[in-house]
């Protein structure tokens, strides 16, 4: 039977898994940020925070902290380093009066100061004022191992799920007004780079490395070029940039870690966290079996089939998770289909309602609660043995 013209079937499907073979675990890492403050709920730095365990990171904003796992083979081992990295920064905060506060914004205008770097500057001269949206955001990203063979397969099956995002949208405040249920994936795709779309938004599916590698060249060329425009020194902002680390879509393949990342979920509960970084890494190893075929706009998938839909349908997906996440029946559906259990979900944004405005004394009582928040979701998480 001859296909139909919307289908397409992927190049990447072999018959064989290499190194990848049956019950051989799928490598994940979890880079997760979290807002700093004081005892008064408001922003400050993390200081010596960041030498209370391994894996912990300034941001490039002041109150901005990063927690890093190395790549684990379990989601049992996952649990364990975060949970146990994340215990080791709350005990040394909680004698400095401090609290870590798992929202995607720090939901209340005000100055963000940036820690002094070159990167930082080039970006700030060619995005401008734009660059200031960048500032208000704190995220996770989730690495899976590429897999031999299926890596463009694996790319292309989280551009799909991208709408997932809403799982776990944490904030729908920026500068102290409702901005959108995801308020941090508006800021970022579609108001931070909107003089270079290209640099922030989610890129449609490619058919193998070639192609990859030719967007990253033509982006990278594009910010130079800006950079230039800016009257930033071309051999600076060379040194400073390669094609890799020069776009911040949303799914990316990285050579350099030999992962697939995905860096569209907002911060959340840690507990959050390592079930979208569990169910993630499901859908992946589905890739082990299945065949990955594009066609239609619902998408699904089937004991032996993964089913991306056409790319502007995720395009749709994607805007109704970050306007009104887990609210749409149409997001849900998707996802249900696509193998995760919405219903498992209780993202942050959805459970604050503090109204359309926020003063400055109930910003800091919502970055306290929530950070409070934090500390219970971890203290169960731990009393919980689940894998």
């Amino acid at each position: 039977m001859s296909e139909s013209p919307d289908t397409h079937r992927s190049p990447n499907r072999t018959t064989t898994t290499g190194s990848a073979s049956e019950g051989e675990p799928i490598r994940r890492s979890i880079e997760v940020e979290y807002w700093v403050v004081d005892g008064e709920g408001r922003l400050t730095e993390p200081e010596d925070l960041v030498d209370a365990s391994p894996g912990v990171e300034r941001e490039f904003v002041a109150p901005l902290l990063e927690i890093k796992t190395t790549p684990c083979e379990t989601t049992a081992q996952l649990r364990e380093e975060l949970f146990t990295r994340l215990e080791r920064v709350l005990q040394r905060a909680k004698k400095q009066d401090k609290g870590l506060v798992p929202l995607g914004t720090p939901i209340y205008q005000g100055l963000i100061e940036d820690l002094p770097s070159e990167r930082t500057r080039i970006q700030d001269r060619i995005l401008g004022e734009d660059f200031e949206y960048v500032r208000h955001c704190a995220g996770t990203h989730i690495h899976v191992e590429q897999q031999p063979g299926r890596k463009i397969d694996q790319l292309n099956a989280l551009i799909a799920i991208d709408p997932a995002l809403a799982l776990v949208n944490s904030s729908p405040y920026f500068e102290g007004t409702y901005l959108t249920t995801g308020a941090r994936s508006q800021l970022y795709r579609w108001m931070a780079y909107n003089s270079l779309p290209h640099q922030g938004r989610l890129w449609s599916y490619i058919e193998d490395t070639a192609e990859w590698e030719a967007r990253l060249e033509r982006r990278y060329e594009e910010f130079v070029a800006e950079g230039v425009t800016a009257e930033v020194d071309r051999e600076t902002t060379e040194a400073c940039f390669d094609p890799e680390s020069s776009v911040w879509t949303p799914v990316q393949l990285r050579e350099e870690f030999s992962t697939v990342e995905w860096r569209s979920p907002d911060t959340a509960l840690p507990s959050q966290i390592v079930r979208l970084a569990d169910d993630i890494v499901d859908l992946i190893d589905h890739l082990r079996d299945a065949e990955v075929r594009i066609e239609g706009d619902t998408g699904r998938r089937t004991e032996d089939a993964i089913v991306l839909p056409e790319f502007s349908a995720v395009e749709e997906y994607v805007e109704r998770a970050v306007r009104h996440g887990l609210s749409s029946d149409a997001v849900r559906q998707y996802l249900d289909r696509m193998g995760f259990n919405a219903s498992s979900y209780a993202p942050l944004t959805h459970q604050i309602d503090a109204g359309e405005e926020l003063t400055v004394a109930k910003t800091r009582e919502l970055r306290l609660e929530y950070a409070e928040r934090l500390e219970q979701d971890l203290s169960r998480a731990r009393s919980t043995t689940v894998d």
